[in-house]
This record gives C-alpha cells, sequence and structure tokens, in this order.
C-alpha cells in the first residue's frame, strides 16, 4: 500500500510539471541555420578594385547579419584561369553553399554548364543582367557610367591640359559602361577636351596598364582614370608624374592620397541582401540586380587628402543629385 501511494505521488509530480510546461513555459526556438556563401574572383581580395569591392561587400552583409556565426564567407581568389575558377565553382556546390558567386563575366559560360547539375543551390554572377533563363542563377550589374559620369565631370572641371587618358582592360560589363560614361562626363561639361581610351586587353596584366599610362602622360595627359584591377600599374605612373587619378569599383586613394581625387566604390551588399531574402523565401534565381548611384550601390568617395577636395567634393555631390533626380541625362557615346 506504501509503494502505491509513492507511486500515486510520483505520477501526480509528473503530470503536474507536464502541465506547467505546457501552459506557461516559452519553447525553446530553433537555431537558425548559418547562411554559407562561397564567392570565386578573379584577382586577390585585396585588389583595390573589382574583386575586394565584392569582398568588402560580403563583409559588410556578415557584420549585419550578426558575423561568421550567422553568415560564413569563402572565397578562392586569383582564379585567373577559367578551368580553375569552374572547377572551384563546382567544388563549392557540392559541399552545400547556400550561394555561390562567381564574380567575373569570364565565368558565365561555366556557370552556365555547372547550374544545371545543382537545382538546389543558388548561384549568381557578374557583371551581367543574363541569368540563361535558370530558376537558380542571380545576375548582377553595375550602372557604373553614373560614376564614371561623376568622375568626368570633376576631371572636366580639373584638367589644365585638356588631354585625359583612360586605360580600359576588356571593352565589356561595367569596365566599358564606366568608360563611356566617364567620356561622356568630360565632354559634357567640356566639349573641346580630348579623351584618349586605351583597351590594354587585359584585366590583371599591370604592366601593360603602367605601359599605357605612361604613354598618355606622354600625350600631354594631367589626369587619367581606369578600371580593373590592373590599374594599380597606371597609378603608380601617374603618381611619379603628379597626375591626378580617379578611381572606380574599390576606393583607391590608398594607394597614392595626393593624387588620387574620388573613386566610385561598388557596395554590391545592396544586390546581395536581396538575393540572400529571395533565397531565403525559397527563390533561388532568375532575376537580376542593378547597383546604382540612387540605391546606394555605387558610392562617390572623394578623397579628403586630395589637394583639391574642397573643390571636388561639392561638384561631385551637385553631379550625383542630378543624375538621380534625372536633371542630368547620361547619353553615352
Amino acid at each position: 500500500m506504501k509503494k502505491f501511494a509513492w507511486l500515486l505521488t510520483l505520477v501526480l509530480a509528473l503530470s503536474l510539471v507536464l502541465s506547467a510546461c505546457g501552459a506557461g513555459a516559452t519553447p525553446t526556438p530553433a537555431p537558425v541555420e548559418k547562411f554559407r556563401v562561397a564567392v570565386v574572383m578573379p584577382s586577390a581580395i585585396n585588389d583595390l578594385a573589382f574583386s575586394q569591392s565584392m569582398y568588402d561587400a560580403l563583409v559588410r552583409v556578415q557584420k549585419d547579419m550578426g558575423g561568421p556565426d550567422k553568415f560564413e564567407i569563402v572565397y578562392s581568389e586569383n582564379m585567373f584561369v577559367v578551368d580553375d575558377a569552374a572547377a572551384a565553382i563546382r567544388d563549392y556546390a557540392t559541399k552545400g553553399y547556400d550561394l555561390v558567386i562567381a564574380h567575373g563575366s569570364q565565368y558565365g559560360s561555366s556557370l552556365q554548364e555547372i547550374a544545371p547539375d545543382f537545382p538546389d543551390t543558388s548561384f549568381a554572377w557578374g557583371t551581367t543582367v543574363d541569368t540563361f533563363g535558370l530558376p537558380n542563377v542571380f545576375a548582377y550589374e553595375a550602372a557604373s557610367q553614373e560614376g564614371g559620369y561623376v568622375n568626368g565631370v570633376l576631371a572636366a572641371a580639373l584638367t589644365n591640359t585638356d588631354v585625359i587618358g583612360v586605360i580600359g582592360p576588356i571593352e565589356t560589363g561595367d569596365a566599358k559602361l564606366y568608360v563611356d560614361g566617364f567620356k561622356a562626363g568630360v565632354l559634357s561639361a567640356k566639349p573641346g577636351a580630348q579623351v584618349n581610351v586605351n583597351y590594354i586587353g587585359s584585366f590583371s596584366d599591370t604592366a601593360l596598364a603602367a605601359e599605357a599610362a605612361t604613354t598618355h602622360i606622354a600625350a600631354g595627359a594631367d589626369i587619367l582614370t581606369g578600371t580593373a584591377q590592373m590599374v594599380v600599374g597606371a597609378i603608380g605612373k601617374a603618381e611619379e608624374a603628379n597626375v591626378l587619378w580617379f578611381g572606380t569599383q574599390s576606393n583607391q586613394s590608398s594607394l597614392a592620397p595626393k593624387i588620387v581625387v574620388a573613386s566610385q566604390v561598388y557596395h554590391w551588399e545592396v544586390v546581395l541582401k536581396q538575393m540572400i531574402d529571395l533565397i531565403q523565401g525559397g527563390t533561388l534565381g532568375g532575376q537580376s540586380f542593378t547597383a546604382n548611384l540612387a540605391n546606394g550601390g555605387e558610392v562617390i568617395e572623394v578623397n579628403p587628402d586630395s589637394n583639391v577636395f574642397d573643390y571636388a567634393k561639392p561638384l561631385a555631390e551637385d553631379t550625383v543629385k542630378g543624375i538621380i533626380d534625372g536633371s542630368i541625362k547620361i547619353t553615352l557615346p
């Protein structure tokens, strides 16, 4: 009898505990899964140009999403050999990353072959708007002609020789848009200026970029600009000759603080966050995005150490405002 009473008491106690848990206890929330991103890029994460623009944006997204415990970043840099990049893209997809970014227009054909093999993985590539009609591929581009135009207006106001040199890589994507926008900005403000454009046929050859810069300077250019990671070589020559420089993709003022006037900086986090929201909602691709001045995906950063900062900053701000509100129309050559 005593044993029965003890068992009855235990059962009643357990019932009360279970009842209390069901009625008033807060259920333990399910752990939030880490979002995992892998990026393949053609140059180094500190190239002060195209690859760094994406890496810096991912770091900013990571911070906003709660740090490495919530948002993982892995990368393969200096993937200038397309076959090596394709192998890295496929490897990341095999490992189950939520988003695999092929950061380079040269990777498009590879992605077109790889993405259908991994229908549950999201891929993104740029700069382009072409998703190949695939439901798990996002595309992104920069309206780099906008920042190019701003830089061009500044260059026109600052040149003394009316000769300006431009070093381009390959005539495609955001590089061509930037060059065309820069030229349009110069000629809108100073129609008689001479804008000499030289595409060197490479995104990474710093020696060729330096050679092109030397040629421009010898032709009388007192201002230079260029795009892609190879411009490091050109900036060095500009600094030697005390020629002003305008940058794009990343802030390049640290390379030559006295001669870099302004940089158009890509803030890819503006489009990355939209992709991530879609992926978390079940949409794995099929859409394209554009970074521009209006949505904050492009920002003109005027170098405070430049000798012309006080003049350049308000002119840059006025030009940006005009592009955003539509009072300035960009007509590309």
